[in-house]
């Protein structure tokens, strides 16, 4: 999934942004509420982490703007401070949940799994590609009656491409999504990790999922021939 991180305290957001990509998300991170509010309306994320006490705006200006202009992006709050009334204004400026500073990392993963979950789809849980299935709450992948053990990264860009059937993606949008917005467009890592995923989910397979098309990106897809 892709979050954005709007934490002024620099050490707490690269803390969370290294915790949160080695469970396999891409992360961006914003220091102040006007740039974060700005990154929140015009990237598509899947979850924002949002500090309360921030410079420029604050996290309750900054929830309320964003759900304004129509971002539905779930939101989580963090502040120093515990009070009631906090946890009220942020809930009613349309924050989804919230935590209070210091907090356990785990249970901020546990809490960031949940506001995911709410987004998905509930009565398909389950990602499905032909005999393709990818379960997104236990993480694990099979085809067939094959266990497929992915890597971290291995296992977000075949999320993001699952989550996205039949639809060609670029370079681009798989690097912004999977990766984070600073991700180097020139870079060949993509087309490695494609490369390793394919040898993972379609060799000794008669029906190829991963394809290439030159020039555009990739695609996932039980329907689409090479070349043609």
């Amino acid at each position: 999934m892709k979050i954005l991180i709007v934490e002024d305290e620099v050490q707490v957001a690269k803390v969370l942004q290294k915790g949160l990509r080695e469970e396999g998300h891409a992360v961006d991170i914003s220091h102040d509420g006007e740039d974060g509010g700005f990154l929140a309306e015009v990237n598509d994320y899947d979850l924002i982490i949002l500090d309360l006490m921030l410079p420029k705006k604050n996290g309750i200006q900054v929830c309320r703007e964003i759900r304004d202009r129509g971002v539905n992006t779930p939101v989580l709050m963090l502040t120093a401070r515990d009070s009631v009334e906090d946890k009220v204004r942020g809930l009613d400026a349309g924050a989804d949940d919230y935590m209070a500073k210091p907090f356990s990392f785990q249970e901020l993963l546990a809490r960031v799994r949940a506001l995911l979950r709410r987004t998905s789809d509930s009565k398909t849980p389950t990602l499905t590609m032909a005999d393709l299935e990818l379960d997104p709450i236990s993480r694990q992948v099979t085809r067939g009656e094959k266990n497929i053990r992915l890597t971290t990264k291995e296992y977000a860009l075949l999320e993001y491409l699952m989550r996205n059937p039949y639809k060609v993606l670029s370079r681009t949008l798989i690097g912004e999504h999977v990766w984070d917005m600073n991700f180097d467009p020139e870079s060949n890592v993509i087309d490695v990790y494609v490369s390793h995923l394919r040898a993972k989910v379609d060799k000794d397979f008669d029906v190829s999922l991963i394809h290439t098309l030159r020039g555009q990106g990739y695609i996932l897809s039980d329907k689409y021939q090479e070349g043609a």
